[in-house]
């Protein structure tokens, strides 16, 4: 339709040149007779009319070099509809071919290859690839370039669907016995690797640090329900008595902020079943940092910039204390954990408290504690920024920081052993249940870290790396 209208146009344009010199040249006659009348009074009168003189050569030129133009480019886009004319016949062959090929292999229950539709698909967007560049090189719209391009795009999901169907089961069968030999050289290879973890006994430091944590295990939802996702729990650590068993739980309100409610256990298999728990109420603890140590319990008291050390006997205020220089009103916590401006931590050797100054601009600082009156015995500074750190523990003196590689993966990825004020990189990764882990808390008695993961109650095992004599 483009084509044929811009012939009319041209030879309209011809007609009007031709017409034009027809006209100038019956306009140049220079006299002609006229008849007259006279009036009333005896006047003669005639009406003559002057023809236009002025002849506009320079636009009839101009018309003509126009018409040359169009003329020139008609035959260029003539002969481009000829060439796209067979290209698009050869297309159209092409498709028809592997139409019939596609459905012989549907039809029939020949075997066939994952190379059979490797080849398919790659002949298909080569002709894709040339019909978009044929689309391109037109100007205006194309009905028979636009179904070609359709069809072929019609091609290629047909034979994805046939390869998804694969009535034989061929690729699916291949594929099946190549991931399974692939898990059984994995497996032969992690059995020929696999030593059992050394023995340290429980309280020993006798050991090169963490190298590695177990598969986690998930004890339980925590007892106030699923809304309750931020919080802390663990068992209770005592030098004197390092066999007890006091397991407690303190869930945040759902504002993440304040600790009000806990509960202690007397034995794992009473956490279990929820049974014979002592349920306590303080209102004024701060946080997810608590700790429970020699049968108290510290934590960040509301509001402040005080640490508290509660008797779990009395539920009462034993000491309460100001950390010098920390930051408080959640100025420094952990990513992705409010208002954990302390995390409190127990090791083989007692307490300790992680948290950040003005001074250290937010990165880490570990304070050693008097669990007695909560006097800082010691301080070590770090160059670990504490909000991009997702949690920390310690163990034998080494602090160790975590981070978020993504939703079911944590990596411990920083160290600072206070032994030897020396900073360590490491990446152990640790598998989660959920996305965010709001404490961590380890025990000495077990060598278990415990862990309040959006709710739920987790256990790891830690594994020890033997010291190379």
């Amino acid at each position: 339709m483009k084509h044929a209208n811009l012939a009319v146009l041209l030879v309209f344009l011809q007609n009007a040149i031709a017409l034009t010199t027809t006209s100038t040249t019956l306009d140049n006659v220079p006299f002609a007779n006229v008849t007259g009348s006279v009036n009333d009074r005896g006047v003669c009168q005639c009406s003559v009319y002057l023809p236009d003189t002025t002849f506009p050569v320079k636009k009839v030129e101009m018309l003509e070099i126009i018409a040359q133009v169009l003329s020139e480019k008609f035959e260029r886009e003539l002969s481009k509809v000829s060439q796209y004319t067979k290209a698009t016949e050869m297309y159209e062959q092409k498709i028809r071919n592997l139409t019939i090929r596609v459905e012989h292999m549907e039809a029939t229950s020949v075997s066939y290859t994952e190379l059979d539709f490797q080849l398919l698909k790659l002949e298909i967007r080569e002709m894709e690839r040339l019909v978009t560049e044929l689309k391109s090189t037109l100007g205006g719209s194309n009905v028979i370039v636009e179904q070609l391009y359709v069809e072929i795009q019609n091609l290629t999901l047909m034979v994805n669907d046939l390869e998804s169907l694969d009535k034989n089961n061929i690729l699916a069968i291949r594929r099946e016995i190549v991931a399974l030999q692939n898990r059984l050289q994995e497996c032969e290879k992690n059995r020929n690797q696999t030593t059992i973890p050394s023995y340290f006994p429980p309280g020993s430091c006798s050991h090169g640090g963490i190298v590695n944590i177990s598969q986690p295990y998930v004890v339980q939802l925590n007892w106030r329900g699923f809304s309750y996702k931020y919080g802390a729990w663990g068992r209770d650590y005592s030098l004197s008595t390092p066999q007890k068993d006091l397991y407690w739980v303190a869930p945040l309100n759902p504002d993440g902020r304040l600790l009000e409610y806990y509960r202690l256990h007397n034995s794992y298999d009473d956490l279990l079943l929820l049974k014979n728990a002592r349920e306590k109420r303080i209102e004024y603890g701060e946080g997810s940092g608590t700790a429970v140590y020699n049968n108290f319990m510290y934590c960040n008291l509301y509001n402040s910039r005080d640490m508290g050390k509660i008797d779990l006997n009395t539920n009462a205020l034993a000491v309460r204390k100001t950390l010098p220089n920390a930051v408080s009103g959640n100025r420094f916590s952990y990513a992705g954990v409010g208002w954990q401006d302390m995390d409190f931590a127990v090791d083989e050797s007692g307490l300790w408290v992680i948290y950040s100054t003005e001074e250290s601009t937010g990165n880490i600082v570990i304070s050693k504690l008097n669990e007695t009156t909560l006097d800082v015995l010691h301080t070590w500074k770090t160059r670990q920024y504490k909000p991009s750190v997702s949690n920390a523990f310690i163990v034998c003196g080494v602090l160790y920081a975590t981070r978020p590689v993504n939703t079911r993966k944590e990596e411990i990825f920083y160290t600072y052993d206070t032994n030897t004020n020396q900073e360590g990189r490491i990446s152990i990764i640790v598998d989660k249940m959920l996305e965010t882990i709001q404490s961590i808390n380890y025990n000495p008695s077990d060598q278990t870290l415990y862990v309040y993961n959006d709710g739920y109650l987790v256990k790891y095992n830690v594994i020890f790396q033997p010291v190379l004599h």
